[in-house]
């Protein structure tokens, strides 16, 4: 979804020309794994933020376009909102100290961008939900001028036969809003791992990862807040799904079950069960898979498998893990990262598919009660039945994470004491905001002064003063 295309509207005989292309793209990567062609070589990692820019008075700021120009860097991109950029780090290969030098390379990359906010009077700022944020600022006059976009906004509507998104959010407090465009989108920001795995284990981390998801989720929430409204801890996961729903299988969604033999079934079930919602044609060759990675482009799976190319030119499978808020830190994002990479590993090697044994009915209902009530979820865990989600990841996800990393090689257990740390006082990013904003009386701009200048600190957020 990041490629930029050439217009915004489209025939029916562009979608009969995509669809043809897609058919043939999905049999050619069908053809080509059970060829073998696909990457087997090691694991690597590699992380996209997204961030708010804010102005003085922590309202969101529409100057992307200026920033973007003033940056000139390729690892800094548009998002859907002006008030929104998205950061991305070259990958690593995933052993030793690859998550101190991800650190690294985001934590001055995160710098230079502010330096340049600064010039431009704002500041950058990493909150999965901006607690600021007004219905009427997600208009289309704030969304980003790329064709994809607009592209995006109209043929959604189109699916939709012009009828307005509603969203319907009951948590704390009840949110209902309507739009008749698909920025609501936009009031979401995400911390997206991309993990790259020899193509014969693919479908297992992929497994693992969905298994996963729930308990992970209960303990990185920084999202509970939208409109002046206290919502889930995740306010994110309903949102995001609400906020470009069309007729059809859900286009954000936990999917449809985990993968048998390989992640190609996914791009099966693309062809099969989803229409094109951006049926651009191009030159390239079938090899190029350009088709099929544009419609995989617009369907948001929380674990959503992609297909890239090595450096080699071979074509090679990863997991991009959806799931995880922007924030509060970037020791916190990496830690979180640190957790999800240590139970994907130990979940997909543990037999049983990579699912550890975990029903995908068990590891939805997980998911979405993590997103509402973070580490006061309920969840249900192959061999402990019902149990609270801190004492999952107390007892035993975190120790279950720490080997995982080791069987990788990844010299990273200080991250795991983070969000041991985290979970043992139940201060989440979601917490503390919630705690942070009753201690100021409900004043959500005091809230966010406090919120970026404890941000500004590097602190983790278990260590935050209210």
């Amino acid at each position: 979804m990041g490629e930029e295309i050439k217009t915004t509207g489209f025939t029916p005989t562009d979608k009969a020309r995509f669809a043809d292309r897609l058919a043939q793209e999905t049999h050619l990567a069908r053809a080509l794994f059970e060829q073998d062609v696909f990457s087997r070589d090691g694991h690597m990692v590699g992380f996209e933020v997204e961030t708010w820019i804010v102005d003085h008075n922590y309202g969101p700021s529409s100057i992307n376009q200026d920033l973007l120009e003033a940056l000139d860097n390729p690892l800094v991109v548009p998002e859907l909102s002006r008030f929104n950029l998205e950061l991305n780090c070259a990958p690593f290969r995933l052993q030793g100290d690859a998550l101190s030098k991800a650190h690294a390379a985001l934590t001055d990359l995160w710098a230079t961008c502010n330096d340049v906010a600064h010039q431009l009077d704002a500041n950058l700022v990493l909150i999965g939900t901006l607690p600021t944020l007004r219905d009427g600022d997600l208009t289309l006059a704030n969304m980003s001028p790329l064709n994809r976009y607009y592209a995006l906004n109209q043929e959604v509507l189109n699916l939709r036969g012009g009828q307005p998104l509603h969203v319907n959010i009951v948590g704390r407090d009840r949110l209902a809003s309507m739009h008749r465009d698909v920025m609501l989108e936009a009031a979401t920001t995400s911390f997206q791992i991309h993990l790259k795995a020899p193509a014969d284990l693919a479908h297992l981390y992929y497994n693992a990862s969905v298994a996963a998801s729930g308990p992970i989720l209960a303990a990185c929430g920084n999202a509970p807040f939208l409109f002046g409204k206290a919502l889930w801890e995740e306010t994110r996961i309903p949102l995001f799904e609400q906020a470009v729903k069309a007729p059809g299988p859900a286009r954000v969604c936990m999917g449809a079950g985990y993968a048998s033999r390989s992640l190609i079934e996914i791009f099966e079930e693309n062809l099969r069960d989803y229409d094109a919602l951006l049926p651009m044609t191009f030159d390239d060759p079938p090899e190029a898979l350009r088709h099929l990675r544009l419609h995989n482009g617009v369907i948001w799976r929380w674990n959503r498998p992609l297909i890239g190319f090595d450096a080699s030119g071979a074509p090679h499978l990863r997991i991009e893990h959806r799931v995880l808020p922007a924030g509060p830190t970037f020791i916190d994002m990496l830690a979180n990262a640190a957790l999800y990479l240590g139970l994907a590993r130990a979940r997909a090697m543990s037999g049983d598919g990579g699912a550890g044994g975990l029903a995908f009915a068990d590891a939805k209902r997980n998911f979405y009660a993590a997103a509402r009530y973070g580490l006061d979820a309920t969840l249900t865990w192959p061999g402990a039945g019902e149990v609270a989600a801190d004492r999952l990841l107390l007892e035993r996800l975190i120790p279950e994470a720490r080997e995982g990393l080791r069987d990788l090689g990844v010299a990273e257990a200080d991250f795991l004491d983070i969000i041991e740390a985290r979970v043992q006082t139940r201060q989440t990013g979601s917490v503390w905001q919630r705690k942070a904003l009753e201690a100021r009386g409900g004043d959500l701009y005091g809230l966010m002064a406090a919120y970026c200048e404890r941000q500004r600190s590097g602190a983790p957020v278990h260590q935050w003063e209210i």
